[in-house]
């Protein structure tokens, strides 16, 4: 990959890291890197050893175990927060990466973890966004 097209690359991926919790397209983000999407793919995978929604995967899991580790919400309410979809999607995804299911480590942190910060204080804060975004609403 060309030092011309990083700033481009980077773009995409400060993209993910702000809106991953919204639903985010490969065409959403060929278009914020203004490059083609087959070639955002080629030179993401390039640049950071994997593609653009592995890594947004891989984001919304990271900042689920964050949720899941400090926060007093269910498992449900953490999938819909982060950008999943599927609470199914979640699960497994979580559990590819993490090597347990939310739920035990959720539950695993519980026990040796600090209290955790309700999470009515979360929503009133607008720390969690339980609304869906969709293509024609985006939470942007």
């Amino acid at each position: 990959m060309t030092a011309t097209l990083l700033p481009h690359v980077r773009r995409a991926r400060d993209y993910i890291d702000r809106h991953y919790s919204s639903a985010l397209t490969l065409e959403q983000l060929a278009t914020v890197a203004a490059i083609s999407k087959f070639h955002l793919v080629r030179c993401f995978a390039a640049t950071y050893g994997e593609t653009p929604i592995r890594y947004l995967t891989r984001r919304r899991v990271e900042r689920a175990q964050d949720l899941l580790r400090a926060a007093n919400l269910t498992v449900s309410e953490v999938c819909t927060a982060v950008g999943f979809a599927s609470l199914g999607s979640f699960s497994a995804r979580f559990k590819q990466l993490v090597g347990e299911t939310p739920t035990a480590y959720r539950d695993r942190w519980a026990r040796t973890g600090a209290p955790h910060v309700p999470g009515c204080y979360l929503f009133m804060r607008g720390v969690v966004d339980l609304r869906v975004a969709t293509e024609l609403d985006p939470l942007v």
